[in-house]
């Protein structure tokens, strides 16, 4: 079975996120960048999968800048085959992005399709559903555990009323959760090697989709800033304020 494991390039988590000047968007230049941390939970999980002998390839897929080669290779040395990087400088959002995923879907034809559940920098938690609906495939989303075999994978899925199981018919797209694994470190060795492995560079428009936003942002400022706290002497003058000043009660 190939797995297809979607990864994006976005601002590296330990990075304090700045807001531009001219509140555009935020800050990118001479930032550190990194894989999407719920992406990195999904390619450990492939590499797992093959590990334990139910999957056979392991395929990684960008859609960004060149620089997203970068995280490919990341990839590449966590222990996935090859890479592909779907070249643009376009801001994509999360359709075009399912629509590129499936069109790689139709040319790669794998039985699984694992991504993060959400990019940490736009929080949208919309492309493996899109995906999903675009090839009419099944999903389970939020995935805490995952088990293939004999053409169907059990999903456990964290709900909030605690945890649901599925059972999904292969092909299936999968969306993983925080506490689904814990990544592995690329070692010194697999990381030399990720460089000789392929990495394939292709254009939206040679997949036949248009990634033209649909969306256009206003403004991006910084939440205002919380205020101090105070002291009050005696629980009367805290009931008096939430009354009255906070009017909570």
């Amino acid at each position: 079975m190939k797995v297809l494991v979607p990864v994006k390039r976005v601002v590296d988590y330990n990075v304090k996120v700045r807001v531009k000047a001219d509140g555009s968007g935020v800050e990118t230049s001479n930032v550190k960048m990194s894989m999407n941390p719920f992406d990195e939970i999904a390619v450990e999980e492939a590499v797992r999968l093959k590990e334990a002998g139910t999957a056979t390839e392991i395929v990684v897929v960008s859609v960004g800048p060149s620089q997203a080669q970068e995280t490919l290779r990341t990839a590449l040395a966590m222990g996935a085959d090859r890479a592909i990087l779907v070249q643009t400088d376009v801001t994509t959002e999360p359709l075009a992005v399912a629509k590129v995923l499936k069109a790689l879907v139709g040319k790669e034809a794998p039985g699984l399709v694992i991504l993060g559940k959400q990019a940490i920098d736009d929080d949208c938690n919309q492309t493996g559903q899109m995906l999903a609906a675009l090839l009419g495939w099944g999903q389970g989303t939020f995935a805490s555990k995952v088990a293939a075999a004999d053409g169907k994978v059990a999903v456990t899925r964290e709900i909030d009323g605690g945890l649901e199981t599925v059972e999904l018919k292969l092909p299936a797209v999968v969306t993983a959760d925080l506490r689904l694994n814990e990544p592995r470190y690329a070692s010194l060795p697999n990381i030399m090697k990720a460089k000789k492995k392929p990495l394939e560079t292709v254009t939206p428009d040679a997949l036949g989709v248009d990634v033209t936003p649909r969306l256009t942002t206003v403004k991006v400022a910084e939440p205002a800033k919380r205020q101090a706290g105070i002291k009050v002497p005696d629980v009367a003058t805290l009931v008096d304020k939430l009354k009255n000043e906070a009017r909570v009660i």
